[in-house]
């Protein structure tokens, strides 16, 4: 399990730590280039864009970059704009299992390979559900965004996300 917690205790846990660590003024994250401080205690913002036929669509996603954000992702939350996400990278990429649980608006969740090639789409997931929801393969990262938006922009597997954590490493 990725990002959301099956045990409740641990999900409450998880977000006490996050507010606790925002309290003490921890900063226990890694920001990666360009990253912005976000309104939201322990995330950084960052430009991404999606490619897809329609064009070019940018987002400001927040980076949840440590274990603890990946586990509160987006739980809670009320709303979230066409133009803005949250992307939950990975040291490598693997099979990736999400949830909906205490997750209050409908999302649609893009599994993302290494390169930034968009996997597999779950569009629209019902909120609060603790139905599985599966990378089906392998992947690098997961970009959370309002549910419809996919739709809305055009995106569908084979687009391109552009973003620094998708650029190739520097070769030796």
């Amino acid at each position: 399990m990725t990002r959301r917690i099956r045990s409740p205790g641990a999900a409450v846990g998880a977000a006490l730590l996050a507010v606790a660590a925002a309290g003490a003024g921890a900063a226990a994250i890694v920001l990666w280039p360009g990253a912005r401080t976000s309104a939201t205690a322990g995330t950084e913002e960052q430009r991404l864009e999606l490619v897809t036929a329609t064009g070019v669509h940018p987002l400001e996603v927040e980076i949840a970059a440590t274990p603890e954000r990946q586990a509160l992702g987006l739980m809670y939350r009320t709303s979230l704009p066409d133009s803005k996400g949250m992307l939950f990278p990975h040291t490598e990429p693997r099979e990736l299992t999400m949830w909906m649980r205490n997750t209050y608006i409908p999302l649609d969740m893009v599994f993302i390979l290494r390169d930034g090639t968009v996997h597999r789409i779950e569009a629209r997931t019902e909120p609060l559900s603790e139905r599985i929801i599966s990378s089906d393969g392998p992947v690098f990262a997961v970009l959370e965004i309002a549910g419809g938006a996919a739709g809305r922009l055009g995106l569908k597997p084979g687009d391109k996300v552009r973003h620094a954590l998708f650029e190739a490493p520097p070769s030796n």
